[in-house]
């Protein structure tokens, strides 16, 4: 992990087209903005993770339907 200090009104450049700027500090919370194309997906941690588990879910439920009707199809 990298980390790097950064004051009010600073940015840290991701790659080419990812920027992070820190738009202010207040006690122990950080408000950053993102700046990023459109086909950047931006999530919060626990965002990421709810969307992953989903189509993890998804996913299981598809192949049982596709156990199902490849059953049938035995028959």
């Amino acid at each position: 992990m990298l980390v790097l200090s950064r004051k009010k009104n600073q940015s840290i450049m991701i790659g080419d087209q990812v920027e992070l700027k820190i738009l202010s500090v207040e006690g122990d919370q950080v408000k950053i903005g993102i700046v990023a194309p459109k086909s950047v997906k931006v999530h919060r941690t626990e965002v990421f993770e709810a969307i992953k588990a989903q189509n993890e879910k998804s996913l299981t439920i598809s192949l049982d339907v596709l156990d199902q009707l490849n059953f049938k199809k035995n028959d």
